[in-house]
């Protein structure tokens, strides 16, 4: 799942994965952020109940150093975290495009490994390949934009990376609309905007099934820093098939999908 909405402070991005952790399934949630003093790094490692067991935050400012390791404790359990930032390439966003790794070692195994420099996280770390691969579970961004919005977003765990644009002109516009591309191919378009503010309408992404919510309300009808919320939700067809059938049921209720915003 992929959303782009108001949850994090300022300018951020988070992404979330699951792990096995000295056999105990947990959820790790990587924050990047940006403000005056530079990027900043908040690593989150929760249960499946949503129980912090762990929290380290990680500031490559002037005052700090950009790279180096911290000894983690998850009940009583001690494991390490690693990352280099020294060569981070970050763009105009808080989190880094390329030059980086974080590293997440339990119990000599390379549970969990972001960037694009994994041979020197190997090398750093002496860690072993784990068994269980980390899942990519959700990523969510809060930013400040004009009209056009463009990211990188990853659909699937262990699937392509897509670029994703996101386009709304509502500034002087007698009928303005959205119109969403992945990798430049306009996807979607939804025109009436102001009477289609809020919706959900199903794209196709490697022939999979991508549900995508919108909600510009604020924009059109709110102050001038109004915020808007845009998620995009993957499926498997055959999920999609079953939806389908069940909400064209009549004697199933008719649930509103977007009970989420």
């Amino acid at each position: 799942m992929f959303k782009c909405d108001q949850i994090l402070s300022k300018c951020g991005h988070m992404c979330i994965y699951k792990c096995k952790l000295f056999g105990q399934s947990c959820l790790v949630t990587i924050t990047w952020r940006k403000n005056l003093m530079g990027q900043c790094l908040s690593v989150e490692i929760d249960d499946l109940l949503s129980q912090c067991l762990c929290k380290v935050d990680v500031k490559p400012s002037l005052f700090s150093k950009k790279k180096g390791s911290k000894c983690l404790e998850v009940n009583s359990h001690k494991m390490d975290m690693y990352w280099d930032l020294s060569s981070a390439n970050f763009g105009s966003g808080p989190e880094p495009l390329e030059g980086y790794y974080l590293a997440v070692v339990c119990k000599g195994e390379m549970v969990l490994l972001i960037g694009d420099l994994k041979k020197e996280a190997f090398k750093k770390t002496n860690a072993t390949p784990s068994l269980s691969n980390a899942m990519f579970i959700s990523k969510r961004e809060h930013i400040f934009g004009k009209r056009v919005y463009g990211t990188k977003a990853q659909f699937f765990d262990n699937g392509l990376v897509h670029g994703l644009t996101i386009e709304c002109d509502t500034i002087g516009v007698n009928d303005p609309c959205l119109v969403i591309r992945v990798d430049r191919k306009m996807v979607m378009q939804v025109k009436r905007l102001q009477w289609k503010f809020r919706g959900n309408q199903t794209i196709w992404v490697d022939d999979l099934p991508i549900d995508v919510f919108w909600d510009v309300h604020d924009w059109l009808f709110g102050t001038t820093f109004g915020n808007a919320v845009f998620m995009f939700q993957t499926c498997s067809s055959a999920e999609k098939l079953w939806a389908s059938q069940t909400f064209s049921d009549p004697y199933m209720p008719n649930w509103p999908l977007l009970s989420e915003f």
